[in-house]
């Protein structure tokens, strides 16, 4: 709850005016039981006779009751009443304190006579007095009944129409303080998300950020906005609707307090059954969502190994694990409503029985009791709101919980506070590895160990080895997508981690091992470092990249539509276009992961003499598993478990390296192998 607050804060003049709202909400909810009563009890039971101060008297009974009356008394009502004409004596203060301040006084008077001064009788007695003067005077008691009838139900109107007013604007702003709540998280996640480097996306795992981002996002909205509805409403009506009924003197509380204890029991009991499943609900969410990730992106190796049977079932298993803890938590929520309404129904049923045992004695009248049970109602439907949002509450905790440990979360690469970008106003490109060890957040050993190489401007640096030597790896600390654990690495001579990421990954051109494409167009993946690539950049990168041919082919040229992750275009056309898009940046450094492994070997030695020909002035490092793609490299390492066991050109390379020869005997002919090979 804490949390929820701590959201509420950034938009707390929403929820003042909200609250504000709300009051005057309340005060209109509260008034209808007493507007509900008046009908009852003084529009049909008294004839719409109100007060005990007749509004037009004879001058007989006027001067009768000043016989009666003390000195004091007899200024009073002279100050309220005139002698028209005709007699009769009119009242002509209207104000409601003079006719209390009558009605008392007649009612003490007419108590005085009776034999029984029950004030049910009394009241009654008073009616009918005013009523045998209006009928002596000439005034239609009827119209009198009936202008009652209309005054009352116009003001029940004119507040249920501003309830339903304030009801509509709170609904507004408690939505609208909602989406912006949510909108802020989901900046703030996602801001923090993408700052963040290998090592805390293998931390939460994709699956996770995902659902961090929508699903608990959404909770902590719906919760925010059913807080500001609800929660903030229901102690305005339920303290108003105790002092109502306390103002009513029914003697009839105590049924409250039963059903409040009633009510606070059932909560209890259910929370203590439902609260462990309602935390458990959004880790299941979270795995749910990472198996349908796995299996919407393998099918092609499901389809493969035809095991779409066994990743049904596990699917299957991780939705029915979801399915049973929502099935029971909605048969708690389907329990409670009815035991609710079961209480509720109680409580009415007791009131009748009590408040009839009144009206039958004179102490209560049957618009009072129906006030009552309105009051106890809206008091319980208070309680009722507050246990409804106290069930979801866990589960919104859970997942701000869950969002705040994102948050809070510091980017394991950060930029020092001073940068040293001004001293690569002119940047070279050159590269240098100093005795570099890596090893991954967790593992036991080192990925990297000691590595010292320096890849120079204009020149072919070339990464080979066996699948898991840390060729990769090697690359991504470069764009610090990892900081190294040991030593350091350089370009130009300043440690990559005394400049900003921004600048760094400015004058790199990446092309990832494994070719990402976004959704959009062909221009607009290329032109994807920014509005900077012109039309001209973009049709010299596609020429370089090879991918001129295909892209030609297509009826809507550069404004094909690429489909989200690239599905619509082959691996070799999705690599060209990768490769293309880093050559548009025209960085001063080219980074290829493996990106030459989906082409054939003649757009794969055309790409590369293009290439070597359009950036000659670019520092290019290359990992490759084709000898024939770093044939004529000028440095060639040869990684072997971290280690670099080789360093020079292919033909220093197949005279002093064993690994990088086994390497070569497995891909290259011995003519290949005695120097005759070409690109």
């Amino acid at each position: 709850m804490g949390q929820i607050f701590k959201y509420l804060k950034e938009a707390w003049p929403q929820a003042v005016i909200i609250f504000l709202l709300l009051i005057v909400q309340a005060f209109c909810d509260l008034e209808l039981p007493q507007y509900t009563s008046k009908i009852v009890d003084v529009g049909i039971g008294q004839g719409g006779i109100e007060y005990a101060a007749p509004e037009k008297m004879s001058g007989e009974t006027y001067r009768m009751m000043q016989t009666i009356m003390s000195e004091e008394e007899k200024e009073m009502m002279d100050s309220y009443y005139r002698e028209d004409e005709d007699g009769h004596y009119i009242l002509v203060d209207t104000k409601e304190k003079a006719k209390k301040e009558i009605d008392d006084f007649v009612k003490e008077k007419l108590a005085a006579q009776l034999p029984d001064g029950n004030e049910s009788f009394v009241s009654a007695a008073a009616v009918q007095f005013v009523k045998a003067e209006y009928e002596k005077v000439g005034v239609d008691t009827d119209k009198v009944q009936t202008d009652y009838l209309w005054s009352v139900g116009l003001k029940m109107l004119g507040l249920s129409a501003l309830m339903l007013i304030v009801a509509v604007l709170v609904g507004f702003f408690a939505s609208k303080t909602g989406a912006k709540i949510g909108r802020n998280l989901r900046e703030r996640v996602f801001g923090k998300v993408v700052s963040f480097s290998g090592a805390e996306i293998d931390k939460f795992s994709t699956a996770s950020l995902i659902t961090r981002c929508t699903n608990d996002i959404q909770q902590i909205q719906m919760v925010t906005i059913m807080f500001l509805r609800m929660v903030l409403y229901a102690p305005i009506i339920g303290v108003g609707g105790v002092i109502r009924v306390m103002n009513t003197g029914t003697g009839m509380g105590w049924l409250i307090g039963v059903a409040v204890g009633a009510i606070m029991a059932l909560v209890m009991v259910l929370l203590v059954v439902a609260m462990p499943k309602f935390k458990s609900m959004q880790t299941l969410v979270d795995k749910l969502n990472l198996v349908s990730r796995e299996i919407l992106t393998g099918i092609p190796v499901i389809r493969a190994f035809s095991r779409e049977k066994y990743e049904e079932e596990r699917f299957d298993k991780a939705s029915r694990n979801l399915m049973k803890t929502q099935l029971f938590t909605g048969r708690v929520m389907n329990f409670m409503m009815p035991v609710m309404m079961l209480i509720m129904n109680g409580i009415s049923v007791a009131i009748i029985w009590f408040g009839g045992k009144g009206i039958s004695a004179g102490n209560l009248q049957v618009g009072e009791m129906l006030a009552f049970i309105t009051y106890t109602m809206q008091i319980v439907m208070s309680f009722l709101m507050l246990t409804m949002i106290s069930i979801i509450l866990p589960r919104a905790g859970v997942a701000a919980n869950r969002i705040e440990e994102v948050i809070r979360t510091e980017a394991g690469v950060r930029d020092k506070e001073e940068v040293k970008d001004e001293a690569l106003s002119d940047v070279k490109g050159e590269i240098t590895f100093e005795h570099v060890n890596f090893r991954y957040p967790g593992a036991g050993e080192d990925a990297l160990h000691d590595l010292n190489f320096t890849a120079k401007s204009g020149q072919t640096t070339a990464i080979i080895g066996s699948t898991g030597c840390g060729k990769s790896t090697l690359m991504n600390l470069i764009p610090r997508f990892y900081d190294v654990t040991g030593g350091r690495i350089m370009l130009d001579g300043i440690d990559i981690r005394d400049i900003s990421q921004k600048k760094l990954r400015s004058v790199l051109g990446f092309v990832p091992q494994k070719a990402v494409l976004f959704s959009g167009t062909i221009d607009s993946n290329i032109k994807y470092s920014g509005p900077e690539v012109s039309d001209e950049k973009r049709d010299e990168a596609a020429l370089i990249a090879q991918a001129v041919e295909f892209i030609e082919s297509k009826p809507q040229k550069y404004e094909a539509p690429i489909s989200q992750g690239g599905t619509n275009v082959s691996g070799g056309q999705k690599q060209r276009l990768s490769i293309a898009r880093a050559i548009a940046k025209q960085p001063k450094v080219f980074l290829f992961d493996d990106s030459f492994s989906a082409l054939d070997f003649k757009t794969d030695a055309a790409l590369r003499k293009a290439l070597h020909e359009k950036v000659k002035d670019a520092t290019v490092l290359i990992v490759a598993q084709r000898i024939s793609t770093i044939l004529h490299a000028d440095q060639i390492l040869v990684l072997d478990n971290g280690t670099i066991v080789g360093k020079g050109t292919h033909e220093e390379l197949l005279q002093n390296c064993e690994a990088y020869q086994e390497i070569a005997r497995s891909q290259l002919s011995e003519k290949e192998l005695k120097g005759g090979a070409s690109v």
